[in-house]
């Protein structure tokens, strides 16, 4: 790789890098080309960009990027590494652990995710249980809702309530217009035959 090559190859992974708040660092080694591209497919479709690198690049990427100390990840930049970038911080911790279930490979090497890093393989299972932002809205949202539901449904019941005591009290002032309303009708149907004839 030339110089100049690098200095792309560092730009590119810079760009990924940029704003990015999960970023994943994984050993896909050992798995063949068909599994890689699967795995890489099922990356794409859950909005996943999964970019191999080398560790050295990555590392000089890591160090131009402000605001972000990327330097614990560092010691797990061997062999073969695969950079995964994602909005939902366990999507590609769920990614791997799924594909996990047919392969050895892919192995989690470290991770950034909500401002803490995690490092090893070990750490799978708690990025996997990380919730996601929506996933967190999505429960505050219910939380916040469950009262108000209550406090609407205790209205609806007491208006249904008053409702009910007010239909109790009304057929007992309905029952006498509706006691003069039949002799109307009568004097009036009475007169009408006349009229007929």
């Amino acid at each position: 790789m030339t110089k100049d090559q690098k200095v792309v190859a560092i730009q590119e992974i810079k760009d990924l890098l940029q704003d990015a708040k999960v970023v994943y660092v994984a050993d896909l080694q050992g798995l063949n080309a068909a599994k890689s591209s699967d795995f890489r497919r099922q990356a794409f479709k859950q909005n996943i960009k999964v970019k191999v690198v080398k560790n050295t690049l990555l590392q000089k990427a890591m160090e131009q990027i402000e605001g972000v100390d990327y330097a614990e990840m560092f010691e797990t930049f061997k062999g073969n590494s695969a950079l995964m970038i994602a909005e939902t911080a366990n999507a590609p911790a769920k990614l791997i652990k799924d594909f996990r279930k047919k392969e050895e490979k892919p192995a989690l090497k470290s991770a950034f995710v909500q401002e803490t890093f995690y490092v090893g393989d070990e750490n799978l299972d708690a990025l996997v249980s990380i919730k996601s932002r929506e996933e967190m809205i999505g429960e505050i949202i219910g939380l916040l809702q469950s009262p108000i539901q209550r406090v609407v449904s205790a209205l609806q019941n007491k208006s249904e309530t008053a409702e009910a005591k007010a239909e109790e009290a009304a057929p007992a002032v309905e029952e006498t217009p509706a006691a003069e309303a039949p002799e109307a009708p009568t004097a009036e149907s009475t007169e009408e035959t006349p009229a007929a004839e």
